[in-house]
């Protein structure tokens, strides 16, 4: 998927995370939310971890840990394929 506009608050690690998403079997696509400086996933996080939130119908909800705080992001996937995309997901270093 094309990018779309700049994300400042995206870095390098985040970025190389989405893309690994992007290219899953099943994704459609990443939609890049708000960014809350100063928040962090929790004290085993680093930039470019990536924690499932929710799962639903037709995408996850998800946040990324980057060098200025936390990123929402929503994946967009396939109908069916949410749960065993979130567990990948979970397992990527």
């Amino acid at each position: 998927m094309p990018s779309r506009g700049r994300h400042q608050s995206t870095s390098k690690e985040c970025r190389r995370m989405i893309d690994k998403i992007e290219n899953m079997e099943g994704v459609i696509g990443v939609i890049i939310g708000h960014s809350y400086g100063g928040k962090s996933l929790g004290k085993q996080s680093r930039t470019g971890s990536v924690k499932v939130q929710r799962v639903g119908d037709g995408g996850i909800k998800a946040a990324t840990q980057s060098a200025k705080g936390l990123q929402e992001l929503f994946i967009r996937t396939e109908a069916g394929a949410e749960a065993g995309i979130a567990e990948r997901i979970s397992k990527l270093a």
